[in-house]
């Protein structure tokens, strides 16, 4: 299973394909050594990342493929629905899925994806605009979200947690 390390602005990523997709990306507070991308689907997804941070990229074109039951994989699919440098609730997601009692099997399913940023957990937030659950560390969800807020021009919005 190939994997690579890059740096980003909210510290180490760690990307690792499988089968040809992006398994998994995510955010690591140890130290680990900075090589080069062994594959170029590997090098492609630190681009797509490096161009996010820098306001280039709103969107991601890359194949992706994680590990997880079939409601999980719904719940993932939906994350994607959600727009750059827009926001929903959990309750909202449960809506929009047809399943308004599901909201805490939704939080938990967000809460179990494996590919930061590409699949846009991060743009979940408590149905009173609160910042809640964050695999990451709220500090990144809070970063990203105005980092999108930023680069959308809406302004900088304040999110107290």
């Amino acid at each position: 299973m190939p994997l690579a390390y890059c740096n980003t602005p909210l510290g180490i990523t760690r990307i690792i394909e499988e089968d040809g997709f992006i398994a998994s990306i995510s955010a690591r507070d140890e130290e680990y050594e900075i090589t080069p991308a062994p594959t170029p689907l590997l090098q492609m997804a630190i681009d797509q990342l490096d161009e996010y941070f820098k306001g280039e990229r709103k969107e991601f074109d890359l194949p992706l493929k994680q590990a997880g039951t079939s409601f999980q994989q719904q719940v993932w699919d939906e994350l994607l629905q959600i727009k750059y440098g827009r926001t929903i609730s959990y309750a909202q997601q449960s809506n929009q899925m047809n399943s308004p009692l599901a909201i805490r099997a939704i939080a938990s399913a967000n809460g179990k994806n494996d590919l930061w940023i590409v699949v846009p957990c991060h743009r979940v937030i408590g149905s009173d605009g609160s910042l809640t659950g964050y695999a990451g560390g709220l500090w990144r969800k809070k970063w990203l979200l105005e980092h999108e807020a930023k680069v959308m021009g809406i302004g900088q919005t304040r999110l107290d947690f």
